[in-house]
């Protein structure tokens, strides 16, 4: 009852809903599209659904909870959950519209970095999702600001969040709920999220309700879902700005969304939810792909014939038909006899994926386009909301896809090319800067613009593509510039090549680090009857190994300039994880960390004492 009362007080006069700040998003859904299935977790083994008018309920319960423990406006409130899960939301929500801020911590980092963020964000309390949070938690928490740790799990010892539940039963101080809400104004400070980084301390980025809500509003024209209808699957770390826009875009568009267990039960969940969406970094279709690719190679006969015809014939395509309707032909036939099965692995409802954080290979953006389950490839940073452009299949009667290309410049944001190439944003989008550091904001956001260290081109038909990172860029001793991930994204596209990552700055030539991809490596040892051992060692150590990729990176070495080609290269007998702290949270790779890690292999290339 009490929130049809309040829904009403909002939408009086017979007004719609405006969503103006993040926490107008689920009472805008309710409006809309009242779902029966907002959320949906699984919890030992079951599915567990939450509607909007639930969601909502149990957001005003944590509101009218943290009141009454003295949260005021501008307290920072951490979130920290190992798996993507409804209650992360729902606090979110609730800490939201009583004019805190949320702070989302990555789970995976050093209690050490849990210690700095909490600190550095002058975080009162956290919410945390399960046992191994709380442990690394308990380690450094007397270190901190924290008064409570509240837990999703039952952790005997541990403070529930049913406990602010429980407390936000009474309502009587609902009505000051309504008062914070409504004191909480677009230009507010809603959330700070602290990057990843692939080098130093992490920076707090500082975004208001309307530097989010203006993206998910110019990002929604561009997604061509069945509002009310349609289904996502979620499992990018929710902490991440770019999952946690898309989940604020699916609220919006009243799309429900599934929280998969983890990666590697995203085939399986699919299988179960048949999603129509969901969003992944680049990575994660890689090794989608090449798990698809090993399936092939144990077909037999004409099966494994027509299985890479259709590979083949997907690697060649492009849009709107311009290959002719031969082409056009053939595919068709690829769809229904090879790329269907594709499909049915993913549940095969999938209209739409889309990918951010890093560069998606092409062969990746035509092969899935072609197997009818396009990939659209977005561009931006935490720093931008994280939205700036994006590709889209056609809105209006306007072609928005084009392989190669980051996509169009959204909505109200302007993108201009700097003189030396750096790509330059402004917009509603941009940050309000970074947290409690004036110098480093006023480094990267000069006369309105945002600098954002990549470089770029637009092309005529008003297509951002992404050419390279100045902050990656290195000279060789010789002065000639190499562009590690252009490299990178073209040795990566063998099978034999799971990480690698390009070195040699100040040195005489480039090299490369590379974590071998040991599963398929044990595959093809098994096929090809080699006489060698399967263990990592084993593998990083045999010359019929090392001669084999030798040849991947000769074929790589094809598509680029004499002084760019990788000319000496080590294995590593080590998997690349974001356990391990090769590579952030995104799967973006720690080039420093990398690089001191096996300084022993760096010095060996280079011949250094």
């Amino acid at each position: 009852m009490l929130i049809s009362y309040f829904a009403v007080q909002e939408n009086k006069n017979n007004m719609a809903i405006q969503v103006t700040r993040i926490f107008d998003f689920p009472y805008y859904q309710l409006e809309k599209h009242n779902l029966k299935k907002a959320f949906t977790t699984k919890y030992k083994g079951a599915w567990i659904s939450t509607s909007t008018k639930e969601y909502i309920e149990k957001a005003n319960a944590i509101s009218r909870g943290l009141l009454r423990l003295g949260v005021q406006p501008n307290d920072k409130i951490a979130l920290i959950s190992t798996t993507n899960r409804t209650e992360w939301n729902i606090c979110d929500i609730g800490i939201l519209q009583i004019g805190a801020q949320s702070v989302p911590i990555y789970p995976t980092i050093s209690k050490e970095d849990y210690a700095y963020v909490l600190n550095h964000s002058e975080a009162t309390y956290c919410f945390a999702s399960d046992s191994a949070i709380v442990e690394k938690l308990n380690q450094i928490k007397g270190d901190t600001n924290l008064k409570g740790v509240f837990t999703f799990d039952d952790i005997v010892g541990e403070k529930s969040w049913n406990e602010i539940l429980e407390t936000g039963k009474d309502f009587k101080n609902q009505v000051d709920v309504e008062a914070r809400k409504k004191e909480v104004k677009p230009e507010d400070l809603a959330t700070i999220i602290y990057t990843s980084g692939t080098t130093g301390k992490p920076k707090g980025v500082m975004l208001s309700h309307a530097n989010i809500v203006s993206n998910v509003r110019a990002s929604k024209e561009k997604v061509p879902l069945a509002n009310g209808k349609d289904k996502a699957l979620s499992f990018l770390p929710v902490c991440h700005i770019f999952e946690r826009m898309i989940l604020y875009l699916y609220q919006y568009c009243g799309i429900e969304i599934y929280f998969a267990e983890g990666i590697e039960q995203l085939a399986e969940n699919a299988q179960d939810i048949k999603p129509n969406v969901m969003t992944a970094v680049p990575r994660l279709y890689e090794k989608i792909y090449d798990k698809i690719i090993l399936k092939g190679e144990t077909l037999k006969g004409i099966k494994k014939i027509l299985f890479f015809w259709a590979v083949k014939l997907g690697l060649r395509y492009e849009p709107y038909g311009a290959n002719g309707w031969w082409y056009e032909k053939q595919l068709s036939l690829a769809r229904k006899l090879i790329f269907s099965k594709w499909q049915a692995a993913l549940g095969g409802e999938l209209k739409l994926m889309v990918s951010g954080a890093s560069a998606l290979q092409q062969r990746l953006t035509r092969v899935f386009a072609a197997a009818g389950m396009p990939i659209m490839e977005g561009y931006g940073l935490t720093e931008t909301s994280p939205v700036s452009s994006v590709n889209f299949i056609e809105v209006n009667g306007v072609r928005g896809f084009k392989v190669g290309t980051v996509g169009k410049v959204i909505q109200d944001v302007d993108v201009k090319i700097a003189e030396n190439g750096e790509i330059l944003i402004k917009g509603p989008n941009i940050m309000q800067g970074y947290y409690k550091d004036p110098v480093k904001t006023a480094e990267v956001i000069k006369d309105g613009y945002f600098h954002s260290g990549d470089k770029g081109e637009i092309d005529a038909d008003g297509f951002l593509k992404i050419t390279g990172r100045t902050k990656e860029m290195f000279k060789t001793s010789g002065g000639k510039y190499i562009v590690p991930p252009l490299l990178e994204g073209a040795f990566k596209q063998s099978l034999f090549i799971e990480q690698i990552m390009v070195i040699g700055e100040g040195e005489k030539m480039p090299a490369a680090l590379i974590q071998p991809n040991f599963e398929f490596i044990r595959d093809w040892i098994v096929k090809k009857e080699h006489k060698i051992g399967t263990t990592n060692e084993e593998i990083i150590n045999s010359d019929i190994v090392i001669n084999r990729i030798q040849r991947e990176v000769d074929k790589g070495n094809t598509h680029f300039g004499n002084w760019e080609r990788i000319k000496c290269f080590e294995l590593t007998s080590d998997v690349w994880s974001i356990d391990g702290g090769h590579l952030t949270p995104t799967m973006k790779m720690k080039r420093e960390v990398i690089k001191k890690t096996y300084k022993n292999l760096y010095d060996k290339i280079y011949k250094k004492k």
